[in-house]
């Protein structure tokens, strides 16, 4: 990932001298496909954004540049997530199928960041009870919906305690109740635990009240960064 991201020559932008990712101008293109183009952003420790705009307007190659997994066309990107923790739910959610939920979760368990197990047995239960799957964590992933995966992805990925979150589309397979409690768990992480959340979604009627930041993209081009309540 440090190859991605320029460090360099950061006294020459005139940000704030703790963002997390300053995207300067950025394209993409696959072939002749523009992807993203002009983007400029900047994204600060503690923000919770929405991505919004259609399919195809550009936010899956946004959270995949923000991630390293891609490199931009043109243009250049300035971060510091050479020194903070990434986690990511993108729709490929990596979960492992001939293993149960409960273990796919333990595979987030990192003695550097927890005393303990059962300091991370405690984390663990504690969000398998606020997502209301604790009746569900013996099945194994191929016996799951798509909403289940998703919840076990995104445990998974908290539970690694990242300093920034990348979701792509995490409610995508959940009816309103069930969004809605994805939201609240990632508004408490954002507020009481300083995450860093861009979050890329189509569910406008779960953010109409939002308070937090909307980045709206359309044909690869950003065309509104701003409050919710503005658009």
């Amino acid at each position: 990932m440090r190859g991605v991201f320029q460090r360099e020559n950061r006294s020459r932008i005139n940000l704030k001298d703790q963002f997390i990712y300053h995207l300067d101008n950025i394209g993409l293109s696959y072939g002749r496909l523009k992807a993203l183009n002009q983007v400029t952003l900047t994204i600060n420790p503690g923000d919770m954004i929405f991505l919004t705009g259609k399919s195809g307007a550009g936010k899956t190659s946004l959270l995949n540049l923000l991630a390293g997994h891609l490199r931009p066309t043109s243009g250049k990107i300035y971060g510091m997530t050479d020194e903070r923790f990434v986690a990511q739910v993108f729709q490929d959610l990596k979960l492992f199928d001939d293993l149960t939920i409960e273990e796919n979760l333990w595979y987030a368990y990192d003695r550097s960041l927890y005393k303990t197990k059962a300091e991370f047995i405690s984390d663990r239960n504690e969000l398998i009870a606020l997502l209301g799957i604790k009746d569900r964590v013996h099945l194994k992933v191929s016996q799951a919906n798509g909403g289940l995966k998703h919840k076990a992805a995104l445990i998974r990925a908290l539970l690694t305690r990242p300093q920034i979150l990348l979701a792509d589309e995490p409610t995508a397979s959940l009816d309103k109740e069930n969004a809605h409690k994805i939201f609240d768990l990632l508004n408490f992480y954002n507020v009481k635990r300083n995450l860093t959340v861009i979050w890329a979604t189509h569910n406008r009627e779960l953010i109409k009240n939002f308070p937090g930041k909307i980045v709206h993209l359309e044909n690869g081009k950003l065309v509104y960064s701003g409050h919710a309540c503005f658009i």
